[in-house]
């Protein structure tokens, strides 16, 4: 009879069901229920099942072939091998172990009256509290099923919310070591800048401590750093290397000479099995403290924080080979032999001077996405389309015959706004999955291409704090914020190719700006720069010069009308810095010496030198056909400058000074229909629009031009 039957038994006579079977077959017994003996010997007179016996064939020579020794030697090979040894095993005391156990010994007494409560105690109590009813224990389960998640009473939560990160780092916890490193299952595209310690992330350069005139220049106690970083970052790519099917003797060879000096106390150590952060410990290194500083060479420290440099360390001012246009040259030509998307900056607003002569030799039979930067700068009356077929035509013009290879487009962008930016990288995306390939940035020096990528890396943390914080930034973040890559005025801020990660196995590169021949921005000093390159919407002014009369832009260039010509309007599109003067042509040398640095800036101070220095003047002699007074002509363009639109009936023969060397050209007006819009007089020393107020309802008067 089984206990379960004993305790039915039991409880149909009125009795107690605790205790072991010994006690319930006595219980039974003593109650004289014919019923219950019955019941047992009808129960006890069922003998069990037997299973079919079966033969077994003793080896007779047993005890002579037995090796107690060596089967128990197997069975600890066998032990060793699934992870167990000597310290796991313990042995029992002999008087006290007790080996005689019984089914009874397993029984759970079923019937524990006021204990029943207990058994419940070991399960945990997930997402509610013991005082919770169980309508608010459902509404908790399905709140917590609809929000994904799994909540637990504070008091078991209590541990998460109070421990330090010294706490956890106790316990063998650590912070990752590569903080750049992606999401495996990434949920919007990464854009993650990718260089190795022993390269500057601002300019690609890498770093050196001989000589700080020199790009990557870093002191040596920094220098240093980033040498055991390097070591660091060797070690892992080799053990990742040893763990794949491609690791060969010579990369054991390679992975042992990189720990020479990490473990000087004990070289008996396996460095194949040596960790990260032990690496970092002996070597000195705060792996967290370090993840959370940007190291960048002394050059792009300088570049910035002051916005300037050393005139050695700027393209085109130096003889230092790393910064030749050559250099730049051999690093962007091999691109045509290879799949590749192209991605062509040209500044809209200095056209003629930010379109590579080399473009069709850098992208071969590549697609080529013409970005049009800086569209933000131009008058709000620009519209996208005509823009967009401006372009391409001034392309064709300038015979420019990538652009119309397949998948070739051209976007109107604005890499410091946003503008036109997703549709273009869409698109790019696009180019680069169906041809398994990488996108790559070129352009001008100083086109925007750094700016275009911080744009990118910078709307990644945007969106990452938007999720984070619910869109919400503090105060001074954006002023803050640097941006990854190096940018200046300058041109020629990016020296090799900088790898971001676009996620999904792709990536984009920052390359090095080519300098376009006879640009004006070129011969500047960053506080020059400053000036002429336009930071804000551009607010053109149109004046009325008849012949003798010119005006001077700056002490840069010069715009006069001669010959026998009926007045013209001239629409000078300049940043809005730039000072503009009329003035008779005869006396306009005299002015420009006693007052270039003062009343015409730039150049600044001290003005005559600085403008011999840029060079002495030169002159073009243009004639160009009026088309009426209802729109413009031509664009009179001063390369690295801005441009000219000129308007009126007959014939203008038009005189321009430059600087000698600076690019002057003729073009199909950008903007033709907008020059009655800026129309101005120039009184008082001072230019005064005709309409005294814009469109927004502000004073536009002499918009601070002299």
């Amino acid at each position: 009879m089984t206990v379960k039957e004993l305790k039915d038994r039991l409880r149909e006579e009125g009795l107690s069901t605790s205790g072991l079977k010994a006690e319930l077959i006595g219980r039974l017994s003593a109650s004289k229920s014919a019923d219950a003996l019955s019941f047992g010997k009808k129960a006890s007179s069922k003998p069990p099942p037997q299973s079919p016996k079966r033969k077994f064939t003793i080896n007779p020579n047993w005890q002579k072939e037995f090796n107690a020794k060596a089967l128990t030697d197997e069975f600890d090979s066998m032990a060793k091998k699934e992870g167990f040894d000597g310290t796991l095993a313990y042995f029992a005391d002999d008087a006290t172990f007790e080996d005689n156990f019984t089914d009874d010994d397993y029984e759970i007494d079923l019937d524990q009256g006021e204990d029943d409560d207990d058994l419940d105690d070991d399960i945990s109590d997930l997402g509610t509290s013991s005082s919770q009813s169980m309508d608010e224990r459902l509404a908790a389960a399905r709140r917590d099923q609809t929000m994904g998640r799994v909540s637990v009473p504070k008091e078991l939560d209590k541990f998460s919310r109070d421990v330090s990160f010294d706490d956890l780092k106790k316990l063998g916890f650590r912070r990752e070591v590569n903080p750049f490193g992606n999401d495996e299952t990434p949920r919007r595209d990464q854009f993650k800048v990718i260089t190795g310690s022993m390269t500057c992330s601002g300019c690609g350069t890498p770093f050196q401590m001989a000589d700080d005139l020199r790009p990557g220049y870093l002191p040596p106690e920094k220098y240093e750093i980033q040498t055991k970083l390097s070591k660091i970052e060797e070690a892992q790519k080799l053990q990742e290397k040893a763990q794949s099917a491609e690791w060969s003797p010579e990369d054991e060879v390679n992975f042992l000479l990189s720990q020479t000096g990490v473990n000087s106390e004990d070289d008996s150590d396996d460095f194949t099995n040596i960790s990260v952060d032990e690496m970092a410990e002996r070597m000195g290194l705060d792996l967290e403290a370090l993840s959370r500083k940007k190291v960048i060479c002394k050059r792009c420290h300088q570049l910035q924080n002051f916005g300037s440099v050393e005139q050695k360390l700027r393209p085109g001012w130096t003889d230092e080979p790393t910064l030749s246009q050559e250099q730049f040259r051999k690093l962007l030509f091999p691109l045509r032999q290879k799949k590749a998307v192209i991605l062509a900056l040209v500044d809209l607003f200095d056209f003629s001077g930010s379109v590579l002569p080399e473009l069709d030799q850098i992208a071969g039979d590549n697609p080529v996405i013409l970005a049009a930067n800086k569209a933000d700068l131009l008058p709000s009356e620009m519209g996208q389309t005509r823009a967009e077929n401006w372009v391409r035509r001034e392309l064709e013009y300038q015979q420019v015959k990538s652009i119309a290879n397949i998948g070739g487009a051209v976007r109107l962008v604005s890499c410091k706004t946003g503008f036109g930016i997703p549709t273009m990288m869409e698109k790019a995306r696009k180019l680069a999955d169906e041809m398994e390939c990488d996108i790559y940035v070129v352009g001008a020096a100083n086109a925007g291409k750094s700016t275009l990528v911080n744009y990118l890396l910078d709307e990644a943390i945007r969106s990452s704090n938007r999720e984070k914080y619910g869109g919400k930034r503090r105060a001074g973040n954006a002023n803050k914020w640097k941006g990854s890559l190096t940018t200046s005025p300058l041109p020629g801020t990016t020296l090799q190719f900088i790898k971001i990660d676009l996620g999904g196995g792709m990536s984009l590169y920052d390359t090095p700006g080519l300098l376009v021949p006879g640009c004006l921005t070129e011969r500047l000093t960053p506080e020059e720069l400053k000036i002429v390159v336009p930071k804000k919407q551009v607010e053109p002014i149109t004046f009325r010069i008849a012949a003798g009369k010119c005006c001077l832009v700056g002490g840069l260039a010069k715009i006069e009308l001669i010959g026998d010509c009926k007045p013209f309007l001239f629409t000078i599109f300049v940043a809005n810095e730039i000072k503009l003067h009329m003035t008779d042509s005869a006396r306009a040398d005299e002015f420009t010496s006693n007052h270039v640095g003062k009343m015409l800036t730039p150049p600044l101070e001290p003005g005559p030198e600085r403008l011999e220095e840029i060079g002495e003047f030169e002159y073009h002699v243009i004639d160009i056909q009026g088309e009426g007074w209802k729109q413009a002509a031509a664009d009179i363009t001063l390369r690295g400058l801005g441009w000219v639109a000129v308007t009126g009936a007959g014939t203008a023969k038009v005189r321009i000074g430059v600087p000698k060397g600076i690019g002057v050209t003729v073009r199909p007006p950008l903007m033709p229909f907008d020059v009655w819009e800026a129309t101005a007089k120039y009184t008082g020393g001072r230019a005064v629009r005709k309409s005294g107020k814009s469109r927004s309802g502000k004073r536009r008067a002499g918009v601070g031009r002299n």
